[in-house]
């Protein structure tokens, strides 16, 4: 009997792609082998995302080439965009599972279910009633960095925003288990865990008791073994004193945060309902950067947000400069049907949120670079990753840099202490010490 053949494409967030890895990896404990989405397979799967219009076009245009590819593959659409359109996702012709996001953990028998009856399947629930934290696998590759999902769902509701109708109310996962799974993967040679989420900073809100994501820190820290903890994305209204002490108290806590600001305008702050203004941004980069002045403070930007004017557009754009962060993530806004800014008079033409998105992408990589060159002729420890050619090895700073060097020996997994010479392209280069 032949192998039975599974391909994914993956749309969005790092929390999409680890919730796509997690799926792959039901498959293949149930004798499916991967290959990829350009290939002939049984069962094509599209994880897909709705944060913007484009995200929803992209999925259909997948759904469709899966569709081509295999007319008599079983095809399987889970994600954001078919958990807030799961009707329209079911009248694309050729798609056989909708299950949005939930019930992933079902996936492979919900897809032979399909497989052998041959009759379309909406498996899409009503997500805002959901209050369990769904447990899937972590697909173990043999990396040095493992990406480990805590928290699910947002409650913030922002006005331009479609996540919380897409993911649900938050749901944390049980500390004790995220404890058992980080020795398990330290065990596996795992040395970095970065802690994922819709929200990660409210993670344990749904637990009772006092459980918060500082006390699943200190908790976390105690493990043998484990050299760094990172976390994926926090808001600026995260940090707590207790949690702020703790992320820039102790080396095994990354100097790495993502810290959501959205705009440097306050009144499209307000807006947008976001509870901080850019005061409260200002300050809090200000103490961290005091605290650990070589930390890497990394942010999202969105440009044509309704009513946005020009002049708020370049207040904001000077702000982020003046506060030379390390990189930005720039989207445009789009109308999210079911959110508040929906409505919003003013909605700023594509030309002008195209013209604005690429003014905020040029300052990115401005400050991106300058932040990089900034550590020139220091030498900074590097988590070792991956090995190319000529015996040239990869791997991240705890700031996130990315270093090449040449070095001999298996060094994979190792903290190695390397001189950055040289800044090329979006990587430092180096050599040992």
């Amino acid at each position: 009997m032949a192998v039975k053949r599974v391909a994914f494409h993956t749309l969005g967030c790092k929390v999409n792609q680890n919730e796509a890895e997690a799926m792959q990896s039901l498959f293949r404990k149930a004798g499916y082998e991967p290959v990829d989405f350009e290939e002939t397979a049984d069962v094509y799967v599209i994880h897909t995302c709705t944060v913007t219009h484009l995200g929803d076009r992209k999925s259909r245009q997948m759904i469709r080439r899966a569709v081509r590819q295999n007319p008599e593959a079983v095809v399987v659409v889970s994600g954001c965009y078919a958990q807030v359109s799961s009707e329209e996702v079911m009248k694309i012709p050729g798609v056989d599972l909708v299950i949005g996001t939930q019930a992933r953990s079902r996936i492979v028998e919900l897809a032979e279910k399909v497989m052998k009856e041959r009759q379309p399947l909406n498996a899409v629930q009503d997500i805002l009633r959901t209050r369990d934290f769904e447990e899937l696998p972590l697909e173990e590759t043999g990396r040095v960095r493992a990406f480990m999902k805590i928290q699910e769902g947002c409650q913030n509701f922002c006005t331009y925003c479609i996540i919380p109708f897409a993911r649900g109310p938050v749901r944390s996962r049980h500390p004790d288990v995220v404890l058992a799974e980080t020795k398990r993967l330290v065990s596996k040679g795992y040395k970095e865990l970065v802690l994922t989420g819709i929200c990660t900073g409210a993670y344990g809100r749904d637990l009772g008791g006092d459980m918060n994501l500082n006390k699943l820190l200190q908790m976390l820290k105690e493990v043998p073994g484990l050299l760094r903890i990172r976390i994926s994305s926090l808001d600026p209204n995260d940090f707590s004193p207790e949690l702020l002490d703790t992320l820039t108290g102790e080396k095994i806590f990354c100097p790495h945060l993502h810290i959501s600001l959205q705009s440097g305008n306050d009144k499209v702050l307000k807006e947008m309902g976001r509870k901080y203004t850019t005061a409260d941004f200002a300050a809090l980069v200000t103490e961290l950067r005091r605290r650990r002045p070589e930390i890497a403070i990394t942010t999202d930007i969105m440009v044509g947000f309704p009513g946005e004017t020009q002049e708020e557009h370049e207040s904001s754009l000077a702000f982020v400069k003046e506060l030379a962060l390390a990189g930005l993530h720039v989207f445009k806004y789009s109308p999210r049907q079911g959110t508040k800014a929906a409505g919003f008079p003013g909605q700023v033409p594509a030309p002008e949120k195209e013209k604005r998105s690429q003014a905020f992408l040029a300052l990115g990589a401005e400050l991106k670079r300058a932040y990089a060159a900034g550590f020139l002729g220091r030498s900074l420890e590097v988590l070792v990753e991956t090995e190319g050619e000529d015996g040239v090895w990869e791997g991240h700073t705890d700031n996130y840099l990315k270093v090449r060097f040449k070095g001999t020996g298996d060094l994979r997994g190792r903290l190695v202490p390397v001189l950055l010479d040289e800044l090329k392209g979006d990587s430092l280069w180096g050599h040992l010490l």
